[in-house]
């Protein structure tokens, strides 16, 4: 029984859960402050969706090993998701100087990082339910946000390898490009 537990278990972890906002809600709009190639910008989300579609993936910390991969494939890939229309915004609870220079070292200076606090957090859903260093931790999450500001696409998973292929192909059907 126990071994069939065990299983079960595995099974489970390996299972990529399901993002608390499904497709067809309403993304909420935010305001906050994050960073470009090293450079503190605003960022709000309605502006950015005048633009097109936004991909806004959400990860755990700045300078861990997944979410240095994550952000590293999301800047290889920036330049397809630019081709598809769509705006790519990583987003964690992580304090904008850190972000400053995760957006420059492992963005390569391609993407916006931007700093969720507890409302975006909350609003989104995204809390892991864990604090690192007196801040919420947040899940592993990409929403593909059509520019109506509706989520088209939602991927929730602590396993960073299919984030962006799988946000890169809801973009492309979203636009058609």
């Amino acid at each position: 029984m126990r071994h069939v537990l065990a299983v079960l278990a595995a099974l489970t972890l390996a299972t990529p859960a399901v993002a608390a906002l499904a497709p067809g809600a309403k993304a909420p709009d935010f305001s906050t402050r994050g960073a470009i190639a090293g450079k503190v910008i605003p960022v709000r989300l309605a502006e950015q969706l005048k633009r097109g579609p936004v991909v806004l993936y959400f990860f755990p910390a700045a300078f861990t090993g997944g979410c240095n991969a994550e952000a590293r494939a999301f800047a290889e890939q920036v330049q397809a998701f630019r081709a598809a229309g769509a705006t790519v915004i990583g987003m964690s609870a992580d304090n904008v100087p850190d972000l400053q220079r995760f957006s420059s070292t492992e963005c390569a200076g391609k993407f916006a990082v931007a700093s969720a606090g507890p409302k975006v957090v909350a609003g989104y859903d995204v809390a892991l339910g864990k604090e690192v260093k007196g801040r919420q931790v947040t899940s592993r999450t990409s929403y593909v946000i059509d520019r109506n500001g509706l989520i088209a696409f939602a991927y929730s998973d602590m396993n960073p390898t299919e984030h962006v292929t799988r946000s890169l192909a809801a973009v492309r059907k979203l636009t058609g490009r």
